[in-house]
C-alpha cells in the first residue's frame, strides 16, 4: 500500500492548545464544582492533588510518551501504538481497541450535550428564558427543549435537533481540515477566547457586592466558603477518594485514547515532558481556578445557604442549565453574561468532542490508508446514526449507560493497560529514557517508581474494588426502572456489536499490513 504522508503539528503551542482543549470540557465548570461541594468542600482537594501527582500527571506523561513513539512507527491509535511497544506479541494490539471505542462511545451523547450549550447560548441573546424566575419553570423549559416533555415553551424536539445539527456540522468541518488545518486552527482560537470568557465571568461572580439587610450572610466570601471550607471528616469515607480519582480521569482525558492518538503527531525530538505538564496545568486553572470561582459562589449568593446544599447535588446538568440561567437573569446585562456563559461551554465542549472524534478518523487513515476526507465522511455518517439513539431515547437512561461504558469503566480499564504496558511490558527503564527524549525538563526521579508501582496499583485497586461492589447490581440492572430495561439491554447490545466491529476491523488491517510486508 502506498503510504500517504502524516499530518502533522503546525507549532509547540498548537499541540498544548489541542490537548489542554481535549481536557477542558464542560466537566470543569460543571462537574467539578458539583463533586467539590458534595465532597468534603476543601477536604475533597486533597484526595484529587493526590490523585493528581499520582495518577493524572503520570497518565499524560505516558500518554505523551508511547502516542508519540508510536507515531514514529506511522501509528496514530492505540492499536498501532500498543503492537509497536511489543511487536512480537500478536496479541498486545486487540487491548488498543479500548483506545477507539472509549471515546467513540463518549461522542455519541457528547455532542448532543455540546449542542445545548450552542442552543442556550443563542437563547440567551434573544431573551427566550428571560422570563423565567424559579428552579420549577427552568427546569421545564430543560425538559421541553430536550423533548422529554411537551409544554409551553417547546411543542417537539425539533429545535434541539437543529442545534445538534448544526454542531455536528461544526465538528465535522473542523474534523476535515486536519491536524493542523482543523483541529490546531480551531484550538488556537478556542482556548484563549473561552478563558477571556471565563476570566471575564469569574471576576463578576467575585465582585458581585454585600448582601443586603434581607440576605445576611449572602456573601462571595460565604459562597468561596462553602466550596472550599474543609470538612476533613469526608477524608474517612473512600466514596470522596474515589470521586476525587474519577474527576482527575474526567478532566485530564487521561485513558480514553485521545491524548495518545494526539501526540502521535510529534515529531521524533519533540519535548513531551514539559509540554504535557504545560498542558496539565492550563485545564486545572480553568477547573480550579476559574470553575470553582464562578457557579457554586454564585449560586450561594443569589440563592442562599439553606438552598445551596440541595442546588449543588441536583446534578451538573441542573446547575449548568437551570440554576446560571437563573442567576444571570438576576445580573444586569443578563443576555450578555449567559452568552458568556453557554458560549464558553460551547467552545469548549467542541475542543473535547474533535478529540474524541480522532482516534477512529486516525484509524481509518492509518490502517486503511483512507484519505482523510472519506474518513470523516464515513465517521460522520456511522456517529450521526448512532447519535440519534442518544437524542430520541434520553429520557430512557441511554446516555446515562452511555456515560458510564464510554466515560467510566472503558476509562479506568484503558488506563489501567497502558500503565502496565509502559512501565513492564516495555520495560520501565526504556520508558524512562523515552520520555527523557528530546525533553525540556527533568521530570523527578521519584515518578519512575510511581509510573511502575504506584499508578498501577492504584488503578487496579479502583478496577478489583469496584468488580466486587458494582458488578453484579450493573449487570443485573437492579437501579434501572423496569420501563427502561429494554432500551438499556439494547444499548448493551448495540455496545458489543460497535467493540467486535472494532475488533474485526484491527484483525483485517493487520492483515492487509502483513500482506504488504510489514508485518503481522
Amino acid at each position: 500500500m502506498a503510504k500517504k504522508i502524516r499530518d502533522s503539528w503546525g507549532s509547540r503551542i498548537g499541540i498544548i492548545m489541542a490537548v489542554a482543549g481535549s481536557a477542558v470540557g464542560l466537566g470543569n465548570f460543571l462537574r467539578f464544582p458539583v463533586q467539590a461541594a458534595k465532597n468534603g468542600g476543601g477536604a475533597f482537594m486533597i484526595p484529587y492533588f493526590v490523585a493528581l501527582l499520582l495518577v493524572g500527571i503520570p497518565l499524560m506523561w505516558i500518554e505523551w510518551s508511547i502516542g508519540r513513539y508510536g507515531g514514529g512507527f506511522g501509528h496514530s491509535t492505540a492499536p498501532g501504538v500498543f503492537h509497536s511497544l511489543r511487536e512480537k506479541n500478536r496479541f498486545i494490539k486487540y487491548f488498543g481497541v479500548i483506545g477507539i471505542f472509549g471515546p467513540l462511545v463518549i461522542m455519541i451523547y457528547y455532542t448532543y450535550i455540546e449542542s445545548w450549550t450552542l442552543a442556550y447560548s443563542f437563547f440567551a441573546l434573544v431573551q427566550k428564558y428571560s422570563g423565567i424566575t424559579d428552579q420549577a419553570s427552568m427546569q421545564a423549559f430543560l425538559r421541553g427543549f430536550q423533548g422529554l416533555e411537551r409544554n409551553e415553551y417547546f411543542s417537539s424536539i425539533a429545535p434541539a435537533y437543529i442545534f445538534f445539527l448544526i454542531t455536528f456540522i461544526v465538528n465535522m468541518v473542523v474534523l476535515k481540515h486536519g491536524i493542523r488545518g482543523g483541529i490546531e486552527r480551531f484550538c488556537k482560537f478556542a482556548m484563549p477566547t473561552l478563558f477571556v470568557f471565563a476570566i471575564i465571568l469569574a471576576v463578576r461572580v467575585l465582585t458581585l457586592g454585600i448582601p443586603d439587610a434581607a440576605r445576611p450572610g449572602w456573601s462571595i466570601t460565604n459562597g468561596l466558603g462553602y466550596l472550599w471550607n474543609p470538612d476533613f471528616s469526608q477524608l474517612k469515607n473512600p466514596s470522596v477518594w474515589l470521586a476525587a480519582t474519577g474527576q482527575i480521569f474526567f478532566t485530564l482525558s487521561v485513558g480514553m485514547g485521545v491524548i495518545l492518538t494526539y501526540a502521535s503527531y510529534l515529531k521524533r525530538g519533540d519535548d513531551v515532558a514539559l509540554s504535557g505538564l504545560t498542558a496539565v496545568s492550563m485545564n486545572e486553572t480553568a477547573e480550579v481556578v476559574l470553575g470553582g470561582s464562578i457557579v457554586i459562589p454564585a449560586a450561594f449568593v443569589f440563592f442562599g445557604p439553606m438552598a445551596i446544599s440541595s442546588i449543588a447535588g441536583s446534578g451538573a446538568f441542573n446547575l449548568g442549565f437551570v440554576t446560571m440561567p437563573l442567576i444571570f437573569g438576576q445580573m444586569p446585562f443578563s443576555e450578555g453574561f449567559g452568552f458568556l456563559w453557554f458560549g464558553l461551554l460551547f467552545l469548549a465542549g467542541v475542543t473535547s468532542s474533535v478529540s474524541m472524534a480522532q482516534p477512529a478518523i486516525a484509524f481509518l487513515e492509518d490502517e486503511f490508508n483512507i484519505s482523510r476526507e472519506k474518513a470523516v465522511v464515513l465517521f460522520g455518517i456511522v456517529t450521526f446514526t448512532l447519535c440519534n439513539g442518544a437524542i430520541f431515547f434520553l429520557g430512557k437512561g441511554v446516555v446515562d449507560e452511555l456515560d458510564f461504558w464510554g466515560g467510566t469503566f472503558c476509562l479506568v480499564l484503558f488506563a489501567t493497560v497502558e500503565v502496565i504496558l509502559f512501565g513492564w511490558v516495555f520495560g520501565i527503564n526504556r520508558a524512562w529514557e523515552e520520555v527523557h527524549h528530546g525533553a525540556d525538563m527533568k521530570i523527578p526521579f521519584i515518578y519512575k517508581y510511581i509510573i511502575k508501582y504506584v499508578t498501577p496499583v492504584f488503578l487496579l485497586v479502583v478496577l478489583v474494588t469496584w468488580f466486587f461492589q458494582k458488578w453484579l447490581p450493573i449487570i443485573r440492572m437492579d437501579d434501572v426502572p423496569s420501563e427502561n430495561k429494554p432500551y438499556i439491554l439494547a444499548t448493551r447490545v448495540g455496545l458489543w456489536l460497535i467493540f467486535l466491529a472494532l475488533v474485526v476491523m484491527v484483525k483485517v488491517a493487520w492483515r492487509r499490513r502483513k500482506g504488504g510486508g510489514e508485518g503481522a
